[in-house]
């Protein structure tokens, strides 16, 4: 029984030196001196907000992506015990003894390493040597620009890790395809294409473009598998739920948790809240959820209400009224009703405070039990401190001559009625009996004489001059067939009135509510939400010293300065390495070329490489190139700032289409012995070069040594670089 133990347990493993070897020296390329400078890089100023607003458990809504690529650099910032209490507002300030640098520096860094043998397994899961993947993996590992971009606080070495994993994990699954289908090992090579293109999206959306490119190589090789005739319809139908598991309903599963987390972790309130709708600032911890707390959840006749505009661009606001009335004339000499000024007011204020009043009755409260408004209802709005009813009629709103001015009715005695009934219409109601909700219910009032909708219409950027005190003008919109969110309010704050005398009542408006209301949002609506303000809000791009045009990348016509020393010449900057650059756009270019004049051969009849050769170079242009222009071409429809690190995904994807080529060109070209061997030697000489940039450019990689005015200006190789050279 126990005669297993007469001999000893010998374990065999297989060991890849190269791959060893690789993994090293990418990881003390990227780890090397991690804390220096310890000072604020480049866009860390950016993205180390959001570490700390993680940190402190503070919303925020970022424009430029999800937030998969800020929870891993917060991860980072966790891990070190940062607590987040650092300003980040300027580049070059000096870390304080709190902020943990080297940690939060070192995901970026360890997924920058980790790029050099994804690229050298890439090569070789595409059917190239392993010289091949061992010269890919080497200029992933001497180019300048990765290195700079992974050494600090960035998303861009993450998401190109995320690209380069997404594309080997497929890789290693079509090869097991032809083998050993559905085994483990096939199973986690699909799952992991899934998770990685999930994550390549949840840090940046410029993962989205090698995911879509993933997908079409997907589907055509599912194509090529439907004209296999060995695979019954069982089979085929298996392998593509399969592929749809593991490549559509895990990433978008993972998408969303990636959301769950965020919104988990971020649940006080904090600067970036007023963008989102009451509801979603009501279900976060301080803030508004502070103002609303115990309001009366159904709006009732006889309810104080504050109606915010739901559109909140530029800014949020309220509907507001004063005491002050239109000027009987505007300067471009049109009249008006010189009736009280109705307005949307960007402040919280007693002004803002409307009563819902049943226009068949006079009481301004509520009853008991309440009274609920529903959808379809006819109220007047009368305003809380004047009294006045909100009004519009047949008069020019003062900035919008075809709409209608908005005001609080004055009786002059003159033949001009009131017109204060309003519709209430509850957009995104459920049925037609719905009642109108505090903070949930987006309402639209429609006026019920001219049909005009109530619109904030200050929002295409013009304010009422100083008689309107710069607020933003409220009109009448008398096309009301279209949706606007302009023309939608939500009830923010709530309360149940209960004085009829007015002096009462003024008391009432500036007291706290006391009832209960549920105001809690579902996760799919916030998910909604925060997804639609990611992708509609934009900043007001300006024109950055250091950005550039997607042409200016190609032949690397520009850099980027990340750092500075304050009084030695040592700085860093973004840079990449120009012959390996200038090899990527010559190794493209062959290829287009080569194989154009392949296809037309090709359709002569005459085939000048055999047809595995063929497949071999087709596949792997389809990725590399494929790459390379999916991450590439869309930025020249992009109306957003650019800058040369936007360039690194689609570079990556050019640096593995080098040995291809080279190879290529040896296998199939150098028909003799002395050409291969003359072709050997300029390789040789070429990747020589290549390092020689690669160590001439290191001191504004990693920032030191610090060089001497003239060794700065030697740097200078093009015109169009901006060296920092301090003045003497």
């Amino acid at each position: 029984m126990l005669g297993f133990l007469k001999k000893p347990v010998v374990v065999t493993a297989e060991i890849n030196v190269n791959l060893v070897a690789l993994t090293v020296m990418g990881l003390i390329s990227r780890l090397w001196g991690l804390s220096y400078p310890r000072a604020v890089v480049f866009d860390e100023v950016y993205y180390g907000q959001f570490v700390s607003l993680y940190m402190k458990r503070i919303f925020f809504v970022d424009d430029s992506g999800p937030p998969f690529g800020h929870m891993l650099l917060a991860l980072g910032g966790y891990l070190g015990g940062f607590d987040g209490n650092f300003l980040w507002n300027r580049i070059g300030a000096e870390y304080s003894m709190n902020v943990p640098v080297w940690s939060l520096r070192l995901l970026p860094a360890l997924a920058g390493a980790l790029c050099v043998p994804l690229a050298y397994q890439i090569l070789v899961e595409l059917q190239f040597s392993h010289c091949a993947a061992l010269g890919a993996a080497l200029l992933i590992l001497l180019e300048n620009s990765l290195i700079t971009q992974s050494r600090f606080m960035l998303l861009e070495s993450i998401l190109i890790f995320f690209i380069l994993l997404a594309v080997l994990s497929y890789l290693k699954f079509y090869n097991l395809q032809r083998h050993s289908s559905f085994s483990g090992s096939w199973w986690f090579w699909l799952l992991l294409t899934g998770v990685a293109c999930s994550c390549a999206v949840g840090v940046k959306y410029m993962g989205l473009f090698t995911y879509m490119l993933l997908l079409a190589i997907v589907g055509l090789h599912f194509w090529h598998m439907i004209g296999d005739q060995n695979l019954s319809n069982v089979s085929l139908m298996c392998h593509f739920l399969a592929r749809g598991l593991a490549l559509i309903i895990i990433p978008v599963a993972m998408y969303l948790s990636f959301f769950y987390v965020h919104l988990t972790l971020l649940y006080r309130s904090g600067p970036h809240d007023q963008i989102m709708t009451s509801a979603f600032q009501a279900s976060l911890e301080g803030g508004l959820a502070r103002i609303t707390q115990g309001q009366p959840l159904e709006v009732a006749y006889g309810s104080q209400i504050t109606l915010r505009n739901v559109l909140g661009k530029p800014m949020q606001c309220w509907l507001h009224s004063h005491t002050n009335t239109y000027p009987i004339r505007y300067e471009n000499g049109r009249g008006s009703s010189h009736q009280q000024q109705v307005t949307c007011y960007p402040f919280k204020d007693v002004n803002n405070w409307w009563i819902v009043k049943d226009p068949g009755m006079q009481q301004l409260v509520v009853s008991n039990p309440p009274r609920p408004v529903r959808h379809g209802h006819i109220v007047q709005l009368v305003h809380g401190i004047t009294t006045r009813y909100l009004n519009t009629h047949d008069v020019a709103a003062p900035l919008s001559p075809h709409s209608q001015e908005v005001s609080c009715y004055i009786d002059y005695n003159i033949s001009m009625p009131a017109q204060n009934l309003w519709r209430v219409e509850i957009v995104n109601r459920e049925s037609d009996t719905d009642v109108w909700k505090t903070i949930m219910s987006e309402v639209r009032f429609v006026h019920v004489n001219t049909s005009a909708v109530l619109k904030a219409s200050g929002f295409i950027g013009a304010s009422l001059p100083e008689w309107g005190y710069r607020q933003l003008e409220v009109v009448g919109e008398k096309l009301s067939k279209g949706y606007h969110q302009s023309m939608v309010w939500n009830v923010e704050e709530h309360r149940y009135g209960k004085s009829q005398e007015q002096k009462e009542r003024e008391v009432e408006l500036h007291s706290p509510t006391q009832m209960d209301i549920s105001k809690n949002l579902s996760f799919m609506a916030k998910f909604t939400e925060l997804q639609w303000k990611i992708l509609t809000l934009k900043n007001e791009d300006t024109e950055h010293k250091y950005s550039s045009s997607a042409l200016d990348w190609i032949t690397l016509d520009t850099n980027i300065a990340y750092w500075l020393h304050p009084t030695s010449g040592a700085q860093i900057h973004l840079l990449g390495n120009v012959v390996t650059w200038a090899s990527a756009n010559v190794a493209a270019l062959v290829y287009m070329c080569l194989s154009l004049w392949y296809l037309i051969r090709r359709r002569r009849k005459i085939y000048d490489v055999p047809e595995d050769a063929w497949q071999l170079w087709v596949s792997a242009g389809g990725i590399c190139v494929g790459g390379w222009a999916v991450n590439y071409l869309p930025f020249f429809l992009m109306e957003k700032t650019l800058f040369l690190y936007h360039y690194l995904p689609a570079l990556t994807f050019q640096i593995l289409l080098i040995p291809i080529v080279l190879q290529h060109l040896n296998d199939h070209l150098c028909r003799s012995l002395l050409l291969k061997s003359m072709f050997g030697a300029l390789i040789v000489a070429w990747f020589s070069s290549v390092y020689f940039v690669y160590c001439t450019f290191s001191p504004v990689t990693y920032g030191e040594p610090s060089l001497s005015v003239t060794e700065l200006k030697d740097l200078r190789w093009k015109d169009s670089w901006n060296i920092l050279i301090r003045k003497q």
